[in-house]
């Protein structure tokens, strides 16, 4: 027979949906549009969404109106585009999520302290970003273990390391055990900066790879931590792919397969996954089973402005 384990936890975290309340209570309150900067999220089906509704996502802060309102994505921004959209006298309303606000703080903590700063994290990703402008100058971004074995610092360095949230958990400890066996003055969290979700949904994957043929990760290709899963999958010895949408799932895959394993990323709405285990009924795949490996009871509140649902004017 062939079966589908469904891992839990997946799709939206506390992060995720406290970003999308955010605008759509903006909306509410101040009426349409609501310019985002950035997407929200990493997920087309979200950003499509929140579009339709009046949401009007933007590159960058300069790129809104003067005056108008602005939401700062959940990835975080720097100072410096804070300071923009101060000298743009922009409506702001922050819904970068709490535990990368958490990062921010530890970053300007361990610069004051004098210490170089070894940011753990993908350079082109908009929370690194974000993490680096609150000290650039004396932050080096590391990528991977090459990278922390090639940095040219004396040992005797005083440094701190923080990692993006949404990163792979084996990775990341793999890259940390080489700074702190290069950097005897090393200071960082007391773990890693990764989020409770990212490795709730690694630990998923782990769990159910090992009883699959195939895993199926719903999340979109900019996804940080959608594809950081289907790297712990295949690092399992299990075939993995993407898949953004149900559109996306390719027959061919399913040749061979009995059982497959599928999850979501922490900004993959659930609507997508139901789509992709109609999809998958399609072929046969019905039986259902559920793997549980956590419970998630986080939840994290919209500014209190918007709570309160006034209405604007």
């Amino acid at each position: 027979m062939k079966k589908v384990i469904l891992a839990e936890p997946r799709s939206f975290c506390a992060g995720v949906r406290r970003a999308i309340a955010i605008i759509e209570l903006a909306l509410e309150r101040y009426g349409s549009p609501v310019y985002v900067r950035k997407e929200i999220v990493h997920n087309h089906y979200v950003v499509r969404s929140l579009e339709r509704r009046g949401a009007r996502f933007v590159d960058s802060e300069q790129d809104v109106p003067e005056g108008a309102v602005c939401v700062f994505s959940a990835h975080g921004v720097s100072p410096e585009v804070r300071r923009n959209a101060h000298g743009r006298r922009l409506e702001v309303i922050d819904a970068t999520c709490p535990l990368v606000s958490k990062v921010h703080q530890e970053a300007r903590r361990y610069a004051r302290q004098g210490r170089t700063l070894l940011l753990i994290g993908h350079a082109d990703h908009e929370e690194v970003e974000g993490t680096y402008g609150h000290a650039p100058e004396q932050t080096v971004i590391v990528e991977s273990v090459e990278d922390a074995e090639r940095l040219d610092l004396p040992a005797d360095t005083p440094v701190a390391f923080l990692t993006q949230t949404t990163l792979s958990v084996d990775e990341t400890r793999d890259i940390v055990e080489v700074l702190r066996r290069r950097f005897p003055d090393l200071s960082g969290p007391d773990k890693d900066d990764i989020c409770y979700a990212s490795q709730n949904r690694q630990d998923a994957i782990k769990a159910i790879a090992p009883r699959s043929d195939l895993v199926l990760v719903v999340g979109s290709r900019n996804s940080s931590n959608s594809c950081r899963m289907v790297e712990v999958a295949r690092r399992c010895g299990t075939r993995a792919h993407l898949v953004p949408e149900a559109a996306d799932l390719d027959p061919a895959w399913l040749e061979g397969v009995r059982t497959v394993g599928v999850s979501a990323g922490a900004s993959a709405p659930e609507v997508l996954v139901d789509g992709l285990l109609d999809r998958l009924a399609e072929f046969g795949f019905e039986d259902l089973e559920i793997a549980r490996v956590a419970e998630e009871n986080v939840v994290f509140s919209p500014p209190a402005r918007l709570a309160d649902r006034v209405p604007a004017g």
